[in-house]
């Protein structure tokens, strides 16, 4: 009988993503990994988010689309949170710590930042890669499938990104994120590397950082269009 995961992988498979030519899919990785994941369905957790949102990162914004990559950890824990975007929140609370202080660096030098939505959508639309390094969480355990085998996907798609000729930037945020600069052909690509949006970040380096503002900056260097990285409409 076949899961949640692997039928969301199926299904992922039948829209023809460019991402599909990843040795992820091709070579069993993601079978495997899916099974592993169904495997704790089976086993009674409740793994987040729901399946057709898993790949949604992929699709929306497939390779030969991408501006700009950001990559985070794993979907938020709890459930009807995450939509399957690093760092998008469509949770019914208050953002996320980190998601506000994220969102205050997109907003004008010295203006308010607009907290009336962390859905994150409109970024993988125009072209920014929203690629957590596992697609998958269980509630309540954040982090708890880290090591089940996405990280090869993370890894490949970096690297994919990186093997255009189109230039793209990259926002790594942290020091996980930051490791995956040696995958980045750095003649072609840009880089903009900043400490992590957690408050939990001591070195509190990402605040004033404008990751935004320099990535955009670096976007127009290279002859290409910058990122529209409002969230509504003004």
């Amino acid at each position: 009988m076949t899961g949640p995961v692997e039928a969301a992988l199926k299904a992922f498979r039948a829209s023809g993503s460019p991402w599909l030519d990843l040795p992820f899919f091709r070579e069993g990785a993601a079978d495997r990994v899916a099974k592993k994941v169904d495997d704790r369905v089976a086993a009674g957790a409740t793994v987040l988010p729901e399946p057709p949102a898993i790949f949604r990162a992929l699709t929306l914004t497939p390779l030969p689309a991408v501006k700009a990559v950001i990559l985070g950890q794993d979907p938020y824990p709890t459930p009807g949170d995450a939509n399957g975007l690093a760092f998008s929140y469509v949770g019914p609370r208050r953002l996320p710590a980190s998601l506000k202080v994220i969102l205050a660096e997109r907003a004008p030098e010295g203006g308010r930042p607009d907290l009336s939505t962390g859905d994150l959508t409109p970024w993988a639309e125009r072209g920014v890669l929203l690629l957590n390094t596992a697609l998958t969480v269980e509630a309540g355990k954040a982090g708890a499938h880290l090591r089940l085998g996405w990280a090869q996907l993370t890894d490949e798609a970096v690297a994919a990104v990186s093997a255009r000729d189109a230039p793209a930037v990259f926002l790594l945020w942290g020091a996980q994120a930051r490791a995956r600069e040696a995958l980045i052909n750095t003649r072609r690509h840009g880089i903009v590397a900043t400490g992590h949006p957690s408050p939990l970040n001591r070195a509190r380096d990402f605040p004033g950082s404008r990751p935004f503002d320099r990535a955009n900056a670096w976007l127009e260097a290279h002859g290409r269009a910058p990122i529209d990285w409002r969230l509504r409409e003004d």
